[in-house]
């Protein structure tokens, strides 16, 4: 049966320059020059160039424009002071006012290096190998497969069929199989491998095999894998007949052998090609700290004069025709956009400075020195309620921005931590507590590792106030095993 009901919603519509700032807060320092050529490429309203007094602005507010576009079948399509202001008026948006540090030598920018990928890496040391096409043509089909770990995670019978329909080719199993120990003995060692076991003897067979601790290590991995990657160390000097100090010496042999060797790779790549730059340089002077957007290559940006005089023109039209009003239009929109740009970079610029400022005065103490124990506890909402802006916003501003200070480059979201009470009732950071708990890990007995119960044990012994569960959580965030997996001889 169909009913009908009246209901009403609360929806809130972003307007375009809401949407245009909330973009730009997310983008880190980095991108921001290429964002702004973009814009400068896309809009021919919009152009590089100093400001002076022969610039014009744009001036109207929202309303007033959509008033205009409202009654343009009664009217004069567009109010022309609405848009152009009055020759001698100078626009207020310097996009370089206090974006660098009064000391530009001491400032690191660090510089763009190209870096070829992982698999470009594979691919060209393939071309020094002596092959046939057929070898080839396998050999690039085979790390096109391999994972960016460094893996091929496909069965040997599969790629034959690809290669059959996908590549033309008929490889048999023996031939892909041939192709794959020639990846295999590729750099980095390891690559090309089908489990982790393959994986760490590809690389243990590298090395000096005259050595005992070499030749027990790759016994282990190829005979004992299981019980190895179980820590059943007593199982295996059984099994061998050798003792603590020799089983202990292989195994630490095999604790150097890397588990995903593509990853270091990529990493290494990545971390060339695409270096950090601080968003905001923080200094030390006499009167306190100097803090600064780190933005000293934005051009400055105007409305085109050419624009400008061309909806100048185009609205002293008497009796416009279609042409007229589509180009009158058009111009419109292309120096709207450009204004909301030029707004939004100036909001982005205010928001990032007021986040900043704020992060700065809540955690003052830690600025003065780094010294993390000063680090107070802070959410996003701290920060939220000392600006007056959103949690959302507070979130887009710390997201991948960083800071440089004069103790290091650090990502925003370092300073951010929750808060834990001690016995006494103070409140500290949980950064605290893990930086305790990886000291407790560092100094263990690894031969009997602290199981998180001891942890948990030796926290509140310290008057933290830490559930079982929680240490486990913080243990895991910081990267560490079980006590079980960190075991040694």
């Amino acid at each position: 049966m169909l009913k009908q009901r009246l209901q009403q919603k609360l929806l809130q519509k972003l307007s375009p320059q809401q949407i245009q700032m909330i973009k730009l807060l997310e983008v880190p320092a980095i991108q921001m020059e290429q964002r702004i050529k973009k814009e400068l490429e896309e809009n021919p309203a919009l152009e590089e160039g100093v400001d002076d007094s022969a610039d014009e602005v744009i001036q109207t507010d929202q309303d007033q424009e959509e008033e205009a576009v409202t009654d343009e079948r009664e009217q004069e399509e567009f109010s022309l002071d609405d848009y152009i202001g009055d020759d001698d008026e100078i626009p207020e948006y310097r996009l370089q006012q206090q974006n660098y540090s009064r000391d530009d030598e001491r400032r690191q920018d660090v510089p763009f290096s190209a870096g070829s990928t992982f698999h470009e890496n594979l691919l060209a040391q393939l071309g020094l190998r002596e092959l046939t096409e057929k070898q080839k043509t396998i050999g690039e089909f085979i790390i096109g497969n391999i994972d960016e770990d460094g893996y091929l995670r496909r069965e040997i019978s599969n790629i034959a069929d690809d290669l059959a329909f996908l590549q033309n080719v008929n490889a048999s199993e023996e031939e892909i199989s041939e192709v794959l120990s020639i990846v295999q003995d590729l750099d980095p060692a390891g690559v090309g491998a089908r489990n982790l076991q393959e994986c760490l003897l590809l690389q243990i067979i590298r090395k000096d095999q005259s050595l005992p601790r070499i030749s027990l290590a790759r016994q282990i991995l190829e005979n004992h894998f299981e019980d190895f990657s179980k820590r059943h160390y007593d199982k295996i000097t059984l099994k061998l007949g050798v003792s603590s100090d020799d089983l202990k010496e292989a195994v630490d042999e095999i604790l150097k052998l890397s588990p995903k060797p593509g990853s270091t790779m990529s990493e290494n790549a990545e971390a060339s090609a695409r270096q950090i730059i601080p968003d905001f340089i923080l200094e030390m002077g006499e009167d306190g700290f100097d803090l600064h957007l780190n933005s000293p290559n934005l051009p400055e940006l105007r409305l085109s004069r050419e624009y400008t005089e061309m909806l100048r023109n185009y609205s002293k039209e008497k009796g416009k025709n279609r042409e007229i009003k589509n180009a009158l239009n058009f111009v419109k929109q292309k120096i709207d956009s450009a204004r909301w740009f030029i707004d939004a970079i100036k909001q982005r610029q205010n928001t990032l400075l007021v986040t900043m400022n704020a992060i700065l005065r809540y955690q003052e103490d830690y600025f003065r020195n780094g010294d993390e124990t000063k680090l107070k506890p802070m959410i996003l909402k701290d920060v939220a309620e000392m600006t007056g802006l959103d949690i959302s916003t507070v979130s887009r501003v710390v997201s991948s921005k960083y800071i440089q200070t004069h103790f290091g480059i650090f990502p925003l979201k370092y300073f951010f931590s929750e808060g834990l009470q001690t016995e006494s009732g103070e409140e500290v950071s949980t950064r605290e507590i893990k930086k305790i708990l990886q000291e407790c890990i560092d100094n263990e007995d690894k031969r009997k590792p602290l199981t998180d119960e001891t942890l948990t044990e030796i926290l509140q012994e310290k008057g933290y106030h830490i559930a079982r569960r929680t240490v486990a959580k913080y243990r895991e965030q910081l990267n560490i095993p079980v006590a079980r997996l960190r075991k040694e001889i």
